[in-house]
């Protein structure tokens, strides 16, 4: 699984086997699966040392022949035969020094060629920049994410915990007007990010203006999972889940706030996924363990099947204990689930899970489109990563994942809910409290089969 762009922790590939098969094609004259011809001496013949360029193209077509598990019908042999001559066609006039960054175009078109929206080879920048999102680690941001209103991205829609936006006293709904006295635009705000220095934001807020001062620094991309209340009598409890970061800790929080929840007295769990791309398979499935009391999903890959079973927030993959929550918690009472376009991944199985249970209602935008499918992110040669389909999934009946989630309640946001937004009122969330009047509950003991 995946989001549009990204997804899963890196796990690099073991060293040993594509070496070895690095060593089973390198008499080849030219690249991997190329034309060439064995040398029919007596005496070993010697091993052609492969240029940079062809060095990342081999080790990315080997995890493309091997490690492949999605659902693209695309001849993978005939495709890496086809870009090989693409790649000697750019490394023609230097081919036994050609550097990796000549492969890096021809990778990206082969792998978009593949046909699987979910794979896609990053460049070094591009690797770089996942690995921090997705392992919570620094990089220089203001850490607010934004909305595009009037052809700009100005409406916050988040603030990263212990970022300098939440210093500044950034708020959700705030509508970013001005930029040191000039009229704001998001290339002057990322440029201001890239420089570092020191600017004046102009807002209003609920229809109000405010003015904060902002400097980008390094902070952590981390972002846990939190709660708030609304409604009427402010006992819904909003359990907000911005990322399934893996070893983030997001399941632990996930199930802590739910017991909070129930200590205060909520009535009603709104669970929101807005913008959630994914993350950890493992901190979602415990994740949706404190709303489905059990549920069963099958895992299909190039090396068979295996299946996993969640009950509780505890993992078992195949029979063995994959890990879980301490002092795990269930929702048993009224519960709705928001997303948008942009929950993807981990975020689209949670709510798939919850719908496929009966749970509750998924309200919102229909999902962006990468439910069905795991990926992983393989480190290739020096600084750049392959994202592969590895797995896709189904249901013990066989009944398969959806791509996508479509909502029960189907809502598209408009320009109209961004302006509402920027007046303190949030529709969807408003619909989330409406819909928990006809919501099911549960009893702590009810498994699902």
């Amino acid at each position: 699984m995946n989001a549009t762009p990204r997804r899963v922790p890196a796990l690099r590939p073991s060293a040993q086997r594509v070496s070895a098969l690095l060593a089973a094609t390198a008499l080849l004259t030219s690249g991997l699966f190329g034309p060439g011809t064995l040398a029919q001496t007596e005496a070993p013949p010697a091993q052609v040392v492969p240029s940079p360029a062809q060095a990342i193209y081999d080790e990315v077509n080997l995890l493309l022949q091997g490690e492949y598990g999605g659902l693209s019908t695309v001849d993978r042999p005939a495709l890496t035969r086809e870009y090989q001559g693409r790649l000697d066609t750019a490394c023609a006039p230097e081919p036994t020094t050609c550097p990796a960054e000549k492969a890096y175009p021809v990778l990206e078109a082969e792998i978009t060629a593949l046909g699987d929206e979910h794979s896609f080879f990053q460049t070094p920048e591009d690797f770089q920049d996942f690995v921090a999102s997705a392992t919570g680690g620094n990089r220089r941001q203001f850490g607010v994410k934004l909305a595009k209103l009037d052809g700009e991205s100005r409406v916050v829609l988040e603030v990263v915990p212990q970022s300098a936006a939440e210093e500044a006293g950034l708020s959700r709904g705030d509508l970013l007007v001005s930029l040191d006295g000039k009229p704001y635009t998001y290339e002057a705000l990322r440029q201001a990010r890239v420089d570092g220095r020191t600017i004046s934001l102009g807002l209003e807020r609920a229809g109000q203006p405010v003015t904060v001062n902002l400097t980008s620094r390094d902070s952590s991309t981390r972002d846990l999972p939190r709660l708030s209340f609304a409604g009427a009598q402010n006992n819904v409890a909003v359990l907000r889940i911005p990322t399934f970061l893996a070893g983030g800790g997001v399941a632990q929080k996930v199930h802590d706030l739910v017991a909070e929840a129930r200590s205060r007295g909520a009535q009603g769990m709104i669970v929101d996924l807005r913008g959630n791309t994914g993350g950890s398979l493992a901190e979602c499935d415990s994740s949706v363990g404190a709303f489905v009391p059990s549920f069963v999903r099958v895992a299909r890959g190039p090396e068979g099947d295996s299946r996993t079973l969640v009950s509780r927030g505890a993992r078992v993959e195949d029979g063995r204990n994959a890990g879980g929550v301490r002092n795990p918690q269930l929702w048993t009472g009224p519960l709705s689930v928001l997303v948008d376009e942009g929950s993807a991944s981990c975020s689209e199985f949670f709510a798939y899970e919850v719908q496929y249970a009966g749970r509750g209602p998924i309200i919102g935008e229909t999902t962006a489109g990468v439910g069905n499918t795991a990926t992983r992110i393989f480190p290739v040669g020096q600084d750049a990563a392959l994202q592969l389909t590895i797995l896709h999934y189904a249901k013990p009946d066989g009944t398969p994942y959806p791509v996508r989630v479509t909502p029960n309640q189907l809502r598209d946001q408009t320009d109209e809910d961004l302006r509402l937004l920027t007046r303190g009122q949030d529709t969807l969330l408003n619909l989330g409290v409406q819909a928990l009047a006809a919501a099911p509950t549960i009893t702590q003991d009810r498994r699902l089969p």
